[in-house]
C-alpha cells in the first residue's frame, strides 16, 4: 500500500497505539490485511522480535526497579517514541525564486540518518506565506520540490512533519477575516501573524479542511503545529472575536475551545497513522484538563534561563522536546543541553538542513511594502556575509554565532540515548528514595532509570560544584562501555553521566 492509500484509509481504520485508547471502530475485513500488513512492518522490537531471553532479561530488570525504587517524580511505558528529531531549513523565505532541493539535500539528508535522525520537521519556510509565488500559508512554495523532499526523507526511512499552525494567519492574506481574530492579537511588523480565535466557527471552517488537504497533497507523516494561543493563564487581550462563540468554560487552569480544537485536529492525524507535534512560547503546555492533543511537545522558545525550563517542564506530559533558544538563554556548554533534558526522558531538537543565511529578512514583501524584519533574520544576515564559509546557523534557535560542537554533541548523546529509551522501557524519573545507591544523593543531583532489556541509571549534577555518587551496584558507563565496572562515580559541576548496569 503506497503512502497517499494509508493516509486516506484512516477514516476506515485506527492505525496506531494511541488512537486504539481513543477509538472503538472495527476494521471493515476488507481493510484488514493492509491494516495488519502496516502494523506488522512498524511494530517495535518489544513485540516483534524479543525473544524469550530477552522478555526474560526485560522482566528481571523492570523487577529489579519495582522492588528498589519506592518514590520516584514520574513512572512511564515508553512506547511509539522517536527522540532523535530535526528541524530542517529548506531554505531562504521570503526569497526571490522558490527553494529547490537537490544534491545538497541528498547530502544532508545521508548526513542526517547516518546521525542517528528519525524524523525531520520543516517550518514556515515550506509554505507561501507571503503569496510571493500565487499561493499561501498552507501551500507549498514548491510543491512539486517539495514532493521530491518528502520522498528524500522517505527514501532514508526518517518521517516528516510539516508546518501547519491552527492559530496564526497570515494577516495580508486575501482570505484572512479580521473578524475571527480578537482585537489586537498579532504580532505585527514583518511577521503580520494574527492569531485567530480557536472559538471561531469561521476560522475553523477555512483551516481545518485545508489543513487536511496538506496531509493528502505532500504524502506527509504528519504535522507540526505553532500553537499561537497564549494560555488562558497568561491571556493579555480578553475581548472575544466578533466571529466566537464561548461554548466552554474558560479558566486559568483549563482553556476549553484550544482543547476542543486541538483534541479535533490531534485524533484526526492520529486517526490516518500520523503523529501531532505542538510548539508554543516558553515553557507553555495545553492546560486541557488531562486530555490528550499532541504526541510531542516542543518547549524551549524565548527562555532565559534553562534550569527553569527544566524544572517547568520535566512532568509536563510525555514526550517533551526542548529547544534551547540560543539567542535568549546563555549555556555553559554544548553538553548542557542534554544535562536538562535526558534525567527527564527528553531529548534536544537539533537544528539542521541548508545553512541559514537570513537574507529573507531583506527581501521585498509587495504585499507589506517596505517592511523588512529587524531581529534575528537581521542579525543572521548580517553574520552570514561576514562568515559565507561558516559556521553556519541552520534556525531560528540557533545561538549567533553557531556552535560548530553542537552537533556533534547531539550525536555523541544520543548514540547513548536511543538504546536506553527503546519501545517496551520503563522509566522512572527523578528518584526520591530507593535502594540503588549506597548513600543518599548529594544535593542538586538526581537520578532516574530505564529499565528494559538492559537496565540504565542516569546522574546529573546540577550543582557547581563536583559531587562523586557510590551506587549500589556496579555499572558501566555508556561511553565506554568496555571500562571495568565500577559504584564510585565522579560528576564534576554540570554535569551528566549515563551509566548500564553490569550483571
Amino acid at each position: 500500500m503506497d503512502r497517499r492509500a494509508f493516509l486516506k484509509t484512516g477514516a476506515k481504520a485506527t492505525v496506531t497505539g494511541a488512537a486504539i485508547s481513543l477509538s472503538y471502530g472495527t476494521i471493515q475485513a476488507a481493510d484488514a490485511p493492509a491494516a495488519k500488513s502496516a502494523a506488522a512492518s512498524q511494530s517495535p522490537a518489544v513485540l516483534a522480535s524479543f525473544t524469550a531471553d530477552d522478555h526474560r532479561r526485560r522482566l528481571a530488570n523492570v523487577g529489579v526497579c519495582t522492588r528498589k525504587i519506592r518514590k520516584c517524580m514520574r513512572k512511564h511505558l515508553i512506547t511509539n517514541y522517536l527522540p532523535a528529531q530535526c528541524v530542517y531549513n529548506l531554505g531562504e523565505y521570503p526569497s526571490r525564486q522558490p527553494w529547490e532541493p537537490g544534491e545538497y539535500d541528498e547530502q544532508e539528508l545521508d548526513r542526517l540518518k547516518d546521525h542517528g535522525v528519525q524524523l525531520i520537521h520543516v517550518m514556515d519556510e515550506w509554505n507561501d506565506r507571503y503569496g510571493l509565488f500565487g499561493r499561501n500559508k498552507l501551500t507549498a512554495v514548491n510543491p512539486e520540490g517539495f514532493r521530491r523532499f518528502v520522498t528524500m526523507v522517505h527514501s532514508r526511512g526518517m518521517k516528516i512533519l510539516a508546518y501547519a499552525s491552527s492559530g496564526y494567519f497570515a494577516g495580508h492574506d486575501p482570505d484572512y477575516r479580521t473578524e475571527w481574530s480578537r482585537p489586537g492579537d498579532a504580532i505585527g511588523g514583518w511577521w503580520d501573524l494574527p492569531r485567530c480565535s480557536p472559538a471561531s466557527p469561521g476560522w475553523r471552517a477555512y483551516f481545518l479542511p485545508r489543513m487536511l488537504q496538506i496531509l493528502e497533497d505532500y504524502e506527509l507523516d504528519g504535522l507540526y503545529n505553532d500553537w499561537g494561543y497564549v494560555p488562558n493563564a497568561g491571556k493579555r487581550i480578553n475581548q472575544p472575536a466578533p466571529d466566537e462563540i464561548v461554548a466552554f468554560e474558560e479558566t486559568p487552569q483549563y482553556d476549553g475551545a484550544v482543547t476542543d480544537l486541538l483534541y479535533l485536529i490531534y485524533s484526526e492525524v492520529n486517526r490516518r497513522g500520523g503523529i501531532y507535534k505542538m510548539h508554543a512560547d516558553r515553557a507553555n503546555e495545553p492546560q486541557t484538563g488531562g486530555l490528550k492533543v499532541y504526541d510531542y511537545l516542543w518547549v524551549g522558545e524565548n527562555v532565559e534561563n534553562a534550569d527553569g525550563l527544566r524544572e517547568a517542564t520535566k512532568n509536563h506530559t510525555p514526550y517533551v522536546v526542548p529547544c534551547i533558544q540560543g539567542t535568549a538563554a546563555r549555556l555553559e556548554g554544548e553538553s548542557e543541553h542534554f544535562l536538562h533534558s535526558i534525567p527527564y526522558m527528553q531529548f534536544p531538537l537539533l537544528q539542521g538542513g541548508r545553512p541559514l543565511t537570513g537574507e529573507r529578512a531583506v527581501i521585498p514583501i509587495p504585499r507589506l511594502p517596505g517592511v523588512q524584519e529587524n531581529g534575528f533574520y537581521r542579525s543572521a544576515w548580517k553574520y552570514y556575509q561576514e562568515h559565507p564559509d561558516g559556521p553556519y546557523i541552520y534556525g531560528g534557535w540557533d545561538p549567533i554565532p553557531p556552535n560548530p560542537e553542537t552537533r556533534p554533541a547531539h550525536a555523541r548523546w544520543l548514540k547513548q540515548y536511543l538504546p536506553m529509551a527503546e519501545d517496551g522501557t520503563w522509566a522512572y524519573l527523578e528518584i526520591a528514595d530507593s535502594d540503588l545507591f549506597a548513600r543518599p544523593l548529594p544535593a542538586e543531583c538526581v537520578a532516574s532509570a530505564f529499565a528494559n532489556r538492559d537496565l540504565y541509571l542516569v546522574l546529573a549534577n546540577y550543582g557547581q560544584s563536583a559531587v562523586q555518587i557510590e551506587t549500589a551496584d556496579a555499572y558501566v558507563p555508556t561511553e565506554d562501555l568496555a571500562a571495568a565496572p565500577a559504584k564510585q562515580w565522579q560528576l564534576p559541576k554540570r554535569s551528566l553521566r549515563i551509566l548500564r548496569y553490569s550483571a
